[in-house]
């Protein structure tokens, strides 16, 4: 298997914490990921990321939409 090697902008999913983000930067060994509706970045190995495809990334952006929408995220 080989090690994914995100790009600023990508959407990946973080396999340690199950959360999909996009990669906002680099700090030393770790990706900065941002959640898809917005919030606190966090880090993660670059070995526990994996890409997402485009399905999956627009169902994750839709949950976050509907999400909104019921008033349950800001």
């Amino acid at each position: 298997m080989t090690l994914h090697e995100p790009k600023l902008g990508d959407t990946v999913e973080d396999t340690v914490t199950r959360k999909i983000g996009e990669v906002m930067g680099f700090e030393g060994p770790y990706v900065q990921l941002r959640p898809l509706g917005g919030g606190r970045e966090w880090d993660a190995k670059q070995e526990s990321l994996r890409p997402v495809s485009a399905v999956e990334a627009l169902s994750a952006r839709v949950a976050v939409a509907n999400a909104r929408s019921r008033g349950e995220c800001p």
